[in-house]
């Protein structure tokens, strides 16, 4: 006996996107195609901002009031296009405008919090999901009998 259900279960956006980009990941990696990847441009960089745990709070107070006043520059010059705070409190994330890790690097050095060494960075590159172009390549045609 088969049963058939119609239970669909319910996704945030952020849990599709991340289903979504694991299976075309796996996907991809199946595929003969996908063996040789498709360079991508990068088009910003993930900057995460942790302030070091031996920094005591009054020093990162007194930077402050300048390291905002040049964060919302960097904001209004464009080169910040979002930015968050991290949830365990111990800095923030961005997502910088730049073509390279070198570029944001460069950009967050003239930060207070990066000049009094308080704080630390990594960077990620981002690029386009290339996986999706097997959603959007022609179909191979068939052979020809």
């Amino acid at each position: 006996m088969v049963v058939y259900t119609t239970f669909m279960p319910t996704y945030s956006h952020a849990s599709a996107t991340v289903l979504l980009a694991l299976v075309l990941a796996l996907t991809a990696s199946a595929h003969p195609a996908a063996q040789a990847p498709v360079s991508a441009p990068t088009t910003g960089i993930l900057t995460t901002l942790t302030v070091k745990a031996d920094v005591q709070r009054a020093d990162i107070m007194n930077v402050m009031p300048n390291e905002v006043r040049d964060t919302v520059k960097l904001y209004l010059d464009g080169k910040i296009q979002q930015w968050w705070a991290r949830g365990d409190g111990r800095g923030v994330v961005f997502i910088l405008n730049c073509a390279s890790v070198a570029e944001a690097k460069a950009l967050t050095d003239t930060l207070p919090l990066s000049k009094a060494n308080y704080a630390t960075f990594e960077y990620v590159a981002l690029t386009p999901l290339t996986p999706l172009r097997m959603l959007i390549a022609e179909p191979p045609s068939a052979p020809k009998r």
